[in-house]
């Protein structure tokens, strides 16, 4: 009676240890996550950004699929509110048959220069889209990222800089007409003006690629983040963004 004991309670643990990957959605629309920390969120947790929807899930950081809230990130304690929580509502709301699926990937004080191919943000960002990949398709890529790279001697190399990271990006994960939205840094900040004037070059560089203006909205009070509020407003904008690039991107016939 011991030893059957034992062997049930082995069981239990066996199957409760396997539940996660059993119950991991399939053919989602998979996101994937770029850039620093107002992709990453800083935006105060509030109780509409824990509600969840049956059909918007996360990977979390040990890269098991468990139903989405903020915050998304986890690069740092300070991660909050993004913008992805609400693109991703946008999203299901056009479209009742699809789930999608985030890949939380963003790290909040970080440049370019530590996204390029083969470190260590670049490695992390490749393996954690192939292990989503297994339950669905890349749908598009989302970045957000400017404040590390705002100098004015940074300004001028960005846009070819950010095409090749995102080229190489995109064959690494066979992904070539996979659409990539990006977005202005916060006009509440004088020094990002010269930035963000430059960033219709840097999208136009890139093919399917879009730009997401960040227009009216408001920090938190330090002048580099987006609040709560205004990140929801961003995630509109991005999935409208989204939306009206793939209406425009000739299907792949080849898959």
């Amino acid at each position: 009676m011991k030893y059957f004991r034992l062997f049930i309670i082995s069981c239990i643990i066996s199957i409760t240890s396997h539940a996660g990957a059993g119950d991991a959605p399939d053919n989602m629309q998979i996101f994937l996550l770029i850039g620093q920390s107002n992709m990453a969120g800083r935006g105060p947790v509030e109780p509409i950004d824990q509600v969840t929807n049956p059909r918007i899930f996360m990977l979390t950081k040990d890269k098991q699929w468990v139903p989405s809230k903020d915050p998304v990130h986890f690069d740092k304690p300070v991660a909050g509110v993004g913008l992805c929580s609400e693109f991703a509502r946008q999203l299901v709301a056009a479209n009742p048959n699809i789930k999608v699926g985030l890949i939380p990937c963003a790290v909040g004080g970080t440049s370019l220069e530590q996204w390029k191919p083969n470190g260590n943000l670049y490695d992390n960002a490749i393996a954690r889209t192939r292990e989503a990949m297994k339950h669905g398709t890349l749908a598009g890529i989302l970045w957000h990222q400017g404040e590390s790279d705002s100098k004015s001697e940074n300004v001028a190399a960005y846009g070819e800089r950010f095409a090749a990271m995102i080229e190489q990006l995109r064959k690494d994960l066979q992904a070539e007409k996979v659409p990539v939205i990006m977005g202005e840094l916060g006009q509440f900040k004088p020094t990002f003006k010269e930035f963000n004037a430059a960033l219709p070059a840097v999208s136009r560089r890139v093919p399917l690629c879009a730009l997401v203006t960040s227009e009216d909205l408001k920090d938190k009070g330090d002048k580099t983040h987006f609040d709560s509020a205004s990140q929801r407003i961003f995630g509109k904008r991005y999935a409208e963004a989204f939306l009206k690039l793939k209406a425009q991107t000739p299907a792949d016939k080849s898959k």
